[in-house]
């Protein structure tokens, strides 16, 4: 089976079919994709919008969104829904976790959690959502080089950043992982 998504991220997508493919499910970045703007509140409207929009321009097939990020406690969820362009401009990844460090200076409380939303959607109608978050900490500084995002600063319960362990452990314990593995048992179950 083949669904597309509706990324550029080649990380994202990297992630997303090493999850799938036992499945024999084979993710691919939409063809031609135009920017969505991501006009909703939350994970789920964002990832509903740009899902529904984009599926409306395939017939009958299959299209997945994510919406996705951080959320901090002591921030009042911040970065939230505004992750990727939490510093202004979309996708700096450095600059976002500059930002954040910024921002968690002389907090004590540190909890934090990814999330994840994922839209399945055809013929521009959502068909079912799918929920992922793992929770954590914030580092008080970035530590290891994998990953993306938030990565180098998202403490895990072990001790490591999300950035120090192995893709192959991250994707056993991503809020991504979570969400996608709803979504594969979903696909599977309605072939």
């Amino acid at each position: 089976m083949k669904l597309y998504a509706a990324t550029k991220n080649k990380g994202k997508i990297l992630e997303i079919n090493k999850i799938l493919h036992d499945a024999g499910i084979e993710c691919e970045s939409f063809p031609n994709m135009e920017d969505v703007e991501e006009t909703g509140t939350t994970f789920e409207e964002n990832a509903k919008i740009k899902a529904d929009y984009l599926s409306s321009k395939l017939k009958d097939v299959y299209v997945i969104a994510d919406d996705s990020g951080l959320s901090v406690e002591s921030l009042g969820g911040a970065p939230g829904v505004y992750s990727a362009r939490y510093a202004g401009n979309h996708g700096d990844d450095n600059a976002n976790n500059k930002k954040l460090i910024h921002e968690m200076q002389g907090k004590k409380i540190r909890k934090c959690k990814y999330e994840c939303v994922i839209a399945l959607s055809k013929n521009g109608k959502t068909i079912k959502t799918f929920y992922g978050h793992i929770d954590g900490e914030v580092a008080e500084y970035e530590k290891g080089s994998g990953g993306f995002g938030y990565d180098p600063l998202f403490l895990l319960p072990n001790g490591k950043t999300m950035a120090e362990i192995s893709i192959e452990e991250k994707n056993k314990i991503s809020h991504r992982f979570i969400a996608l593995n709803q979504l594969r048992e979903y696909l599977i179950n309605s072939k």
